[in-house]
């Protein structure tokens, strides 16, 4: 039988990867239905260990999983491993290409995977580099489910000179169409002749933690995009409800 201990600090990574914010220590304790001295060791050893960082205002971030030996400053492994099973469905349903959005710390979007479907004629992106969150599908859908204040924080660092699609007015009437819909497309995608569909992943609370993306070929994806658009809701909803059984799995009731 593991230690009580061992059991415990899995637990709290388990739980600390489905958060998509920064925690407090007596949230975790009410959530863990844990004692606060108890919950601080655990805390001292992932931060020992490089698991997690404790920022100026108390609260605590994991920013690697075990077995990740990334810098990153957020937990995306599990997201990815929930994602996996549904988003290869989804490419082989849709035959089209498949990926996984996040939103950094900067405020743009990073592709953390990618999976072809089995077609001569496909889209492949190099997902090396960061994307300006409203150019691309992913990051409209997942700006779409980010808290208001979040989401204005973003339009502020937009240059209000600007034209077109650019235009914060424009952008935020895009998101606000997008949050109508429950997915994003873009047809007229950065990279010429491809184009994409995307739909947010949320946590337990209802915030964007991501995106499932499917893109393809702008002329075929166009005459599709209703079905792949279906395809693309019904993924993210899928991941969506496996990220919140993880969460109400680790939140017991706090013990008196």
């Amino acid at each position: 039988m593991a230690a009580p201990s061992a059991v415990r600090i899995l637990e709290l990574i388990e739980w600390l990867a489905t958060q998509s914010a920064p925690v407090a220590l007596a949230q975790t304790c009410q959530a863990l239905g844990l004692p606060k001295s108890s919950t601080l060791l655990l805390f001292d050893a992932l931060l020992e260990g490089g698991y997690a960082e404790r920022g100026g205002d108390g609260r605590y971030r994991l920013v690697r999983l075990p077995g990740e030996p990334t810098g990153e400053r957020r937990a995306w492994g599990t997201l990815l491993r929930v994602a996996e099973p549904y988003l290869r469905r989804a490419v082989a349903e849709a035959q089209e290409s498949g990926f996984v959005a996040v939103l950094t710390d900067s405020m743009r979007v990073r592709y953390l995977n990618k999976m072809l479907p089995d077609r001569e004629i496909r889209y492949d992106r190099d997902i090396t580099s960061d994307r300006t969150a409203h150019h691309v599908a992913s990051g409209l859908a997942i700006l779409s489910a980010l808290p208001e204040a979040q989401l204005e924080r973003y339009l502020s660092t937009l240059d209000e000179t600007a034209t077109g699609a650019d235009h914060p007015d424009q952008v935020r009437a895009r998101i606000a169409k997008v949050k109508a819909d429950g997915f994003a497309v873009n047809l007229k995608g950065r990279v010429d002749g491809a184009s994409g569909v995307a739909a947010p992943i949320l946590d337990a609370d209802r915030r964007a933690i991501g995106a499932i993306n499917l893109s393809g070929p702008t002329d075929r994806l166009v005459n599709n995009v209703d079905a792949v658009a279906k395809v693309a809701k019904r993924t993210a909803a899928q991941v969506s409800e496996e990220m919140a059984r993880r969460t109400a799995a680790v939140r017991k009731p706090a013990k008196p």
